[in-house]
């Protein structure tokens, strides 16, 4: 599954990244099959740090009354 089909939400792509985690430190890869893995891996890690960066961003901008402030992204 590639990152780029359709968008994961948090969940789902760190559970994708445990699973290409777990897959390359089983050591039963080829040098490319690694590669192509680490590779998703980066992708996926890197969407989860979005995710993530923006969940903080929206908690952060909740104001005192409850009232969501959309950040000018």
């Amino acid at each position: 599954m590639t990152t780029e089909s359709k968008k994961l939400s948090f969940e789902d792509a760190l559970a994708e990244l445990e699973k290409i985690v777990t897959q390359l430190e089983s050591g039963d890869l080829t040098l490319e099959a690694s590669l192509d893995l680490f590779e998703q891996g980066q992708k996926l890690a890197k969407e989860c740090d979005v995710q993530l960066e923006t969940a903080v961003l929206r908690i952060e901008q909740l104001t005192a009354d409850g009232e969501l402030i959309e950040p000018d992204l």
